[in-house]
């Protein structure tokens, strides 16, 4: 009896073992085994020698929007894609992009110092010795200008920057700035210093973030030398991107445009980026207070702020012309869905070279497309379409996606699945943003991808990362602010959208300088490939679940605790605002600001704050409370088990699930984003602000504004709850 109980025991135990083993989100027991098959197959057929020898081919030579070696580039990833049973297709779009012709910075006085401007060659790295193949380092939709004036440092040049200036009585206004790279987008530096009265501004690279202060610099170590510069686009991207003449719609040939005078994405002021080798003379003619602890660098000199005594000139010109910009167009038509797309993406343009940014990327989606064509033509097509998409221009503002986005809105919105992005990868750890609706599918799949260093999965790498990091022991997306190609797909057209790659060890200063070469990559990034293989591995497999699913593979509840969270967030922020104005006020009636050093001696006391007002979040509570009780009941599982016509209505409709959390009105002051969960920060570029229309009214102070939003968000909401509560019906 003892033997048939151990024995009925331990095969209920293995059957439940296998059935755990074959579930996956959005299929049924019969499709998850095939699907698990299909990927193993996919997985064998990767080969990285394929990335290595892909990358040498893109990265030979500079190949930024606009130049000969791009369009050959795009033209021999057309024939690439052909050759492996795609309809692979070129659109093409014209579009503004300025070169540098005139640039010029120098240090008047007290001592003389012209500005090089010039990165030198290395030894071991010919493509560094490409002379005037190379592209000048500048800073793209930088205004032309010529101004002199004295100098300030702004530190990281963020608004908590200015806050301190504020503090110390140091103005900017009518003076030059000079700001460190890194602590926000470079974006927001000159931004900033124009709506505090700058004249100008130059960013450098400091060697305590990417130099010497990191590692050794290059070519002994993968960090920034004296003379590396970054280039990169200021456009005011967190207002619109894309083509600066052509807001909201396509740069088609007959386009109508702006005058350029009128864009309001151009920087107002002039802009330069230089080296540290170059920054160290400007820095150290500068007087007047030390700078914070906190604004420190790695050069050696003593950091002031000033203004002056340094005394700079800077001039720059621009020549403004039309550009094409190709995007490679990649489309494989599904077997039972060809109007559902699953779509991934990844730019080929660069600033220079481009070995890891992005091409590291784009030989991983290729490797990827290769093999799922491979898998095709053995006659294990994929149910839905599949579109590969490598994009132009993303460079300069993510225009190539983005004018592509706003070409096919309408019929983006009505057929595409999803939208999975890839950038620059490397050796490490997932990366992996997007939309928390997603969330669950993306866990599972990093749960059966091993890591290529340690031969655990890449999810039980990531959680343990997070855990030494004092983080949680739960895998979990990142919301998405911009910086990439996702932008358009998410925050403008309402498409679910993933953002993916490897790193965390494979750190390095070559980010947009004319050291992002394939010899740079092949010693410090990831010189055998295996992680661009690890990257193909996991996409493919998400693009391959996405197009075969039963049901689309969406999951409302782990949305649904994160989005709470950051209305938590919010509610808490608020809170603890008020607290801090009424304990200041409080102080400041009872005259408590006293010099520590002489209790008699006063303070010219700071002013009352004005208080910040009880907000009525009351209408977001409420439809926070009702769409966890429609969550509660919505179980998509249930979907597998109705009829195949019914999966088809529950499917079409899950496609517009992510467009019901948008409004198209946008965003205050920035209609173009339309997504009111996530958004970049307008005064954080990159950075990902949630619940951005309610979070940032708050931030700003703007009362009036924060209850404006709170109704729209509550509004958003309620036909959110409206929708699921639709795909229930269809459900039951």
């Amino acid at each position: 009896m003892l033997r048939n109980t151990i024995s009925l025991f331990l095969f209920l135990f293995f059957f439940s073992f296998l059935s755990a083993q074959n579930s996956v989100i959005g299929f049924s027991t019969d499709n998850a085994s095939e699907q698990l098959k299909l990927e193993s197959a996919f997985e064998k057929n990767l080969n990285a020698t394929n990335l290595d020898n892909w990358m040498q081919r893109m990265a030979a030579e500079p190949h930024w929007v606009g130049t000969k070696y791009g369009e050959d580039n795009a033209k021999w990833i057309q024939k690439q894609f052909k050759s492996w049973g795609y309809d692979a297709k070129i659109e093409t779009y014209d579009i503004l992009f300025p070169y540098p012709i005139e640039r010029v910075l120098e240090l008047l006085g007290p001592t003389p110092y012209k500005a090089k401007l010039t990165a030198v060659p290395v030894d071991g790295d010919p493509f560094t010795a490409q002379g005037d193949a190379l592209l000048p380092s500048y800073n793209a939709f930088s205004i032309d200008g010529d101004v002199t004036a004295e100098l300030v440092f702004v530190n990281y040049g963020i608004p908590k920057d200015y806050e301190e200036l504020e503090k110390l009585g140091i103005s900017v206004k009518g003076k030059i700035v000079i700001a460190k790279y890194q602590g926000s987008w470079r974006g927001i530096k000159p931004k900033l210093a124009a709506e505090n009265g700058a004249i100008g501004c130059i960013i450098y690279s400091d060697p305590q973030d990417d130099g010497y202060g990191q590692g050794d610099v290059y070519p002994k170590g993968a960090y920034k030398n004296k003379t590396g510069v970054q280039r990169g686009s200021v456009m005011d991207m967190p207002t619109y991107p894309g083509d600066v003449l052509t807001p909201g719609y396509a740069a088609t040939k007959d386009a109508k445009r702006l005058d350029r005078k009128d864009a309001p994405t151009i920087t107002k002021i002039p802009v330069l980026p230089i080296s540290y080798e170059d920054a160290q003379p400007l820095l150290a003619a500068l007087e007047g207070p030390v700078a914070p602890t906190s604004w420190r660098g790695g050069l050696p000199i003593t950091y002031h702020i000033g203004p002056g005594p340094a005394k700079v000139h800077l001039k720059l010109t621009f020549d403004w012309k039309l550009v094409p910009a190709h995007n490679v167009i990649a489309t494989m038509k599904g077997t039972d869905f060809p109007d559902q797309w699953v779509m991934r993406g990844n730019h080929h343009d660069a600033w220079v070279h481009g070995a890891n940014d992005p091409v590291s990327g784009m030989v991983a989606l290729m490797e990827e497309a290769r093999v799922v064509g491979e898998l095709a033509k053995n006659g294990q097509k994929p149910k839905r379409t599949v579109v590969y998409c490598a994009w132009d221009a993303e460079e300069p503002g993510l225009i190539g996606s983005t004018e592509w986005v706003e070409d096919h809105k309408k019929e983006l919105q009505q057929k595409v699945v999803a939208y999975i992005n890839t950038d620059g990868n490397g050796r490490g750890f997932l990366g992996a943003g997007g939309s928390h609706s997603l969330q669950a599918m993306v866990k599972e799949v990093a749960g059966t991808v091993k890591d290529p260093q340690t031969g655990v999965s890449i999810k039980e790498r990531k959680i343990a990362k997070q855990m030494v990091s004092g983080g949680e022991d739960t895998f979990s997306l990142y919301a998405l602010g911009s910086g990439s190609d996702y932008t358009p797909f998410i925050q403008h057209a309402g498409i679910a959208s993933l953002n993916l790659g490897f790193g965390g060890e494979n750190g390095g200063g070559e980010y947009h300088t004319i050291y992002d070469t394939y010899p740079h990559y092949k010693r410090f990034k990831d010189p055998n490939f295996a992680y661009g293989v690890a990257l193909a591995n996991t996409a493919g497999r998400i693009t391959l679940r996405l197009a075969n699913a039963d049901v689309l593979p969406f999951d409302f509840k782990e949305w649904y605790t994160t989005v709470s969270g950051y209305w938590e967030e919010i509610k808490t922020d608020a809170d603890q605002m008020r607290k801090a104005v009424e304990k200041h006020n409080k102080l400041v009636k009872s005259n408590a600001f006293v010099l520590a050093s002489d209790p008699q001696k006063e303070f010219n006391e700071p002013a009352a704050k004005k208080d910040v007002p009880y907000l009525n979040f009351a209408p977001v509570q409420n439809e926070l409370a009702s769409l966890n009780t429609t969550i509660k009941m919505l179980s998509l599982t249930n979907g597998i088990q109705i009829s195949k016509a019914k999966q088809e209505e529950l499917n079409q409709k899950l496609i517009g699930a992510e467009r019901m959390l948008t409004a198209e009105k946008g965003l205050p002051r920035r209609p173009w984003f339309k997504h009111q969960i996530y958004a970049p920060g307008f005064y954080t570029g990159y950075g990902v602000k949630t619940l951005p229309g309610v979070r940032e009214a708050i931030e700003q102070k703007d009362w009036k504004e924060a209850q404006e939003q709170i109704t729209v968000l509550s509004n958003t909401l309620q036909s959110f709850n409206n929708f699921l509560a639709e795909l229930n019906a269809i459900i039951r």
